[in-house]
């Protein structure tokens, strides 16, 4: 095997060698060697690795965490989407009967009295399938319908529990860390 090169010698031109193939490893050898040419890595350095990593690492500790976050602020949102739709359907019946009931039915059940449906199916809670918590008031012209959420730090708790912090008769209601409260309006 033979190779056409281009050479320079100090105080010539450059000029045009056959090189055998002895002479092109000795050739590939010198030209890795020389201060000009270093030897060329391709890899990673374990510090460059572990920082990559890491950097990955922190990054998808904080878009799960986000994500966590996320998914208990629409479970909220779940559970006051359906306490609106019971207070709608009480309102509904407190218009045909001058009063709200004294209980509501159970979860998955029909809320209807006769052949008026005021609600198809009562919701549950998304996490623990339990009921929403109902109360009618001491008088029977309002109720309180709570939901505890999974976000403490929600700003609807406070004003849903200072909006209902006491019935139309005036009897005072006291309610747990995280409960959200719909009351008649």
């Amino acid at each position: 095997m033979e190779l056409l090169v281009r050479t320079r010698h100090r105080k010539s031109n450059p000029k045009l060698e056959i090189l055998n193939s002895k002479q092109i490893q000795m050739t590939k050898i010198r030209i890795f060697k020389t201060k000009n040419f270093p030897i060329m890595s391709f890899g990673f350095t374990l510090i460059e690795l572990l920082v990559v990593i890491s950097i990955i690492g922190l990054l998808a500790g904080l878009v799960i965490s986000n994500v966590a976050g996320v998914r208990e602020r629409a479970r909220d949102v779940e559970r006051k989407s359906d306490l609106d739709q019971i207070k709608k359907a009480l309102r509904m019946y407190y218009n045909d009967y001058n009063s709200y009931p004294a209980s509501i039915p159970t979860v998955g059940d029909q809320f209807s009295v006769g052949s008026m449906i005021y609600m198809k199916l009562i919701p549950k809670d998304p996490v623990s399938n339990q009921p929403y918590t109902y109360t009618r008031g001491t008088c029977t012209e309002d109720f309180r319908l709570v939901a505890t959420l999974e976000n403490k730090s929600d700003s609807g708790i406070d004003k849903s529990q200072d909006r209902c912090s006491e019935d139309t008769c005036g009897a005072p209601a006291a309610y747990a860390e995280g409960s959200y409260v719909v009351c008649a309006d």
